[in-house]
């Protein structure tokens, strides 16, 4: 019977007269008074937006890129109706890309996305390993780009800029914690509640957030009064790190701190459990690893307690522009919808989506390159993360976020989850409440 009646249909659909030309006329008279008004057809490539989209999202960094599904179809809701430009609406098309977490892949992905996809706009995020060739690559098709994800030092100097210099970068933007973030939230945690020796075990790796880190955040906790103890940089993949653990020890360093890739961070943790020196420390601070539930989770009974920094967390009283969520609105609906805990980079990469609408918003014309660009270096926007203007960076090209101080605690009973992370110092943004304060690591 169905069958019938879809041929039926069908030959009821051939047998209707031919469209008259004066019916073609009008018709096509609609269509353009529908794009004037702004419903616009998109009948041509002129009127579609495409933007890239490059983050991890499998491999060692795939944490970071764990909400990316999720942010991809909040934004692509947001914009199914178009987007105003310079007079005009577009349709907008978001071309995601997975680096699987190799570096070479995210350099080739964004070259591909410029030159074969034809991308008008480019946006990454999670890590140097990610951004940083993204970065490049766009930098030298005069690609406009807006990243975030990372530390800004290591993203600006770590791509050629000099200090005292005008900025090299004329095509790619970044917005990220910096250093004078990391110090005010580190420093303000070791100074709280949690009595220490303050000798700080200081493990970094070689690579561009290590090695920024070591020049420029390793003299300011000198100069606030701890004794750093640095072994010198490791390369990413170790796996004994007997003589770090043993020097450490002998310094009995109560303050720990790193900036590893996970699976090197897991490596070590373990080790140091069982060489005897985690009963040694009282403050653990784990910077881009131990950022999110899934990586803690993984250490079993070494997780909790380990203390960490969040640029983004449910309790910061900001809202995407783009979505209208805020972001206790924005963590709800993510575990709602998917089942899984919120993380970071949720509300890192919506502030993402939001500050590179804007951006093409606020642009004369959206598909002109320098038009773009120039719109970029005057951004001004509401995310979650917070405000963001350009205008007030440090250099062009850069904004720096907010940190706010956190530690992984053991979830209330009755939590689908097990973990829940506190917000512990607000001393970067007072507007941030303070949830509970820092206990010691061992106690």
């Amino acid at each position: 019977m169905d069958n019938l009646k879809k041929t039926k249909s069908a030959t009821i659909e051939t047998t209707k007269p031919a469209v008259s030309r004066r019916s073609f006329v009008k018709a096509v008279a609609g269509a353009g008074a529908l794009t004037l008004s702004g419903r616009a057809s998109y009948a041509q490539s002129a009127d579609i937006i495409k933007i890239g989209f490059i983050t991890p999202r499998s491999g060692a960094l795939a944490a970071f890129g764990e909400p990316d599904g999720f942010v991809l179809d909040l934004a692509r809701k947001a914009l199914a109706g178009g987007l105003p430009a310079g007079g005009k609406t577009y349709k907008v098309e978001i071309l995601d890309r997975d680096t699987q977490s190799d570096p070479s892949r995210a350099a080739q992905l964004a070259k591909t996305l410029i030159s074969s996809d034809g991308v008008d706009f480019m946006l990454s995020s999670s890590t140097p390993e990610t951004v940083n060739p993204v970065a490049d690559a766009c930098e030298a098709a005069g690609m406009p780009c807006l990243s975030t994800g990372m530390p800004w030092e290591p993203w600006y100097f770590g791509r050629g800029a000099k200090p005292g210099e005008p900025s090299p970068f004329k095509w790619t933007y970044h917005f990220g914690f910096g250093v004078a973030n990391f110090s005010k939230a580190y420093i303000a945690q070791w100074n709280g509640p949690v009595q220490t020796n303050k000798r700080v075990a200081f493990l970094m790796p070689n690579d561009a957030d290590g090695n920024a880190l070591r020049v420029i955040f390793k003299p300011i906790l000198e100069k606030a009064g701890f004794t750093v103890i640095d072994p010198g940089g490791y390369e990413d993949g170790t796996s004994d790190y007997s003589a770090q653990i043993a020097k450490f020890k002998a310094e009995n360093c109560e303050i720990f701190t790193t900036g590893p890739i996970p699976p090197d961070f897991a490596t070590f943790w373990r080790q140091a459990a069982q060489q005897g020196y985690t009963r040694q420390v009282k403050i653990a601070q784990i910077a881009k690893t131990c950022l999110f539930p899934s990586q803690v989770e993984a250490l079993g009974s070494l997780g909790p307690k380990l203390a960490t920094v969040a640029f983004w967390h449910p309790t910061f009283p900001y809202q995407s522009s783009l979505t209208g969520l805020t972001s206790q609105q924005l963590a709800d609906k993510y575990e709602k919808d998917t089942g899984r805990q919120w993380n970071q980079m949720l509300g890192d990469n919506v502030s993402l989506m939001d500050a590179g609408v804007a951006a093409l918003k606020a642009s004369e014309n959206p598909k002109k390159r320098d038009a773009l660009a120039k719109a970029l270096g005057a951004l001004k926007v509401m995310t979650p993360v917070g405000e963001l203007d350009f205008t007030k960076g440090p250099f062009p090209n850069v904004y720096p976020m907010i940190f706010a101080g956190t530690q992984w605690t053991n979830a209330k009973p009755g939590s689908k989850f097990k973990l829940d992370m506190i917000v512990t110092n607000n001393a970067d943004d007072l507007q941030v409440p303070v949830g509970a304060q820092l206990v010691p690591y061992n106690g």
